[in-house]
């Protein structure tokens, strides 16, 4: 949770910093931040692989089984991210024009996409090796590299943006050079330890099919469900623009404000979840995997709701902390409140899902999120929004509409229980597990 937290705190530095510019820097950054979300989603998506992997072999005790899953994982995130960077070399103003914005939203957001593209390899990288180490069950060592790499980013965000010091003034352009530089070393950091004496974890030379195959098997929903959420994020913003450019920016900044204040805490618990299951069950014990992910549910929805009547008290000073713009501020507290509704959903959704990641079934809460994303996100505030007349409203509904979904989706995958064999039967597949009629203590 410590490392979600100051992970998403240099995202919110990064929006608080361009609303001291202007509207139109906060929309820059936050419509560049969508394109942004396609190699974070790709990173998280074989990440996901990796720590399934991870965790599960690790609980079985098949070190050999795991360095090859997390070896293939790192390559599989370089080779991702190369496309990313070319993206960003040649096609970033592009990117932000197609969305409908204003010529100085796509000068700014132009140049803030191009730099952080660049580094997607790295990020990648970054993302995938925290899985993996956390997998072990070792979460402080991604902490304490992501913390330095963060604070560092944080430092030269400010300074960067702002020009202080003997550095020039770059503005946007700051924030995003601040973001890769924090990117790069965060993902050296990650090789230099996964190599070293300290961790148990090993890079070797990829040579089981197997591992590849399920790996691409089980990453593949999770950055399916990733790319479902950026292509929701196109249409939603367009429509969201229709409604004038401070809606925009104020619905970035409401999704900013829950991301930073609740969000971490529910993907640090829906990381625990999958390390938890994943053990477990290579270990040979279902009925625990089930317990855990149902325990760190209702864990997380008592924490986080909490934390989401706290939000909603409190939305219109904590907005004030973004703009001082009065329209985008009034929009904002409202889309804020709208994710405080919604955070006890979001937080039973993100642990159900990260413990049916730990049983390596990815594949529901892809079709949780693609039909909410339809139906009810762009569905909903689409047809009453514009439609119908009632305008941004219809937003704030379709948020909380969205994740109630999900929730149906997923609570009924993780109560018939099937995940649990599915996750057995791959570890089988990869020698983690013996087979039926194994002897085993030979195996």
């Amino acid at each position: 949770m410590t490392e979600q937290v100051l992970r998403t705190l240099m995202r919110t530095t990064d929006i608080v910093v361009a609303g001291l510019f202007s509207p139109a820097a906060v929309t820059a950054v936050g419509l560049a931040d969508i394109y942004g979300r396609l190699p974070l989603w790709l990173g998280l998506g074989v990440g996901d692989g990796a720590i399934a992997l991870s965790s599960q072999d690790t609980g079985s005790g098949q070190t050999a089984n795991r360095n090859e899953a997390i070896t293939q994982a790192l390559l599989l995130g370089v080779v991702m991210g190369i496309p990313f960077a070319l993206l960003g070399l040649v096609g970033s103003y592009a990117a932000i024009a197609v969305l409908g914005a204003d010529n100085e939203t796509v000068r700014l957001g132009g140049q803030y996409l191009a730099v952080i593209l660049l580094t997607a390899p790295a990020f990648h990288v970054t993302l995938i090796a925290a899985r993996s180490i956390q997998g072990t069950g070792d979460t402080r060592t991604p902490m304490y590299i992501n913390a330095c790499a963060n604070a560092l980013n944080i430092v030269l965000t400010v300074t960067l943006a702002f020009g202080l010091g003997p550095f020039p003034e770059l503005s946007i352009l700051g924030i995003a050079v601040a973001t890769a530089v924090g990117d790069v070393l965060a993902a050296t950091a990650f090789v230099l330890v996964i190599v070293s004496p300290w961790s148990e974890l090993r890079l070797v030379r990829p040579s089981e099919w197997v591992i590849t195959k399920q790996l691409v098997v089980v990453s593949a929903p999770r950055v399916a469900e990733g790319v479902t959420e950026l292509v929701a994020e196109f249409p939603f913003n367009a429509i969201l623009l229709t409604f004038g450019t401070e809606v925009n920016a104020a619905y970035h900044i409401g999704r900013r404000v829950y991301q930073q204040v609740a969000a971490p805490l529910a993907r640090g618990y829906g990381v625990a979840a999958n390390v938890l299951v994943g053990q477990a069950l290579g270990r040979g014990d279902p009925d625990e995997a089930y317990f855990d992910g149902l325990a760190a549910a209702a864990l997380a929805m008592v924490t986080i709701g909490a934390i989401g009547v706290a939000l909603f008290a409190g939305a219109d000073e904590i907005v004030r902390l973004f703009t001082s713009d009065p329209t985008t501020v009034a929009y904002a507290a409202d889309f804020a409140r709208a994710y405080a509704v919604a955070t006890v959903l979001i937080a039973l959704y993100v642990v159900l899902s990260g413990s049916l990641r730990g049983g390596s079934e990815t594949r529901p809460p892809f079709v949780a999120k693609l039909t909410g994303a339809v139906v009810f996100l762009l569905g909903v505030t689409y047809v009453f929004g514009v439609g119908l007349g009632y305008g941004v409203v219809a937003a704030y509904v379709a948020i909380v509409a969205d994740f109630a979904w999900r929730n149906v989706v997923i609570g009924g995958v993780y109560l018939r229980k099937n995940w649990l064999e599915r996750g057995a039967s791959m570890m089988r597949d990869r020698g983690s597990l013996p087979t039926e009629g194994d002897d085993p203590e030979r195996a």
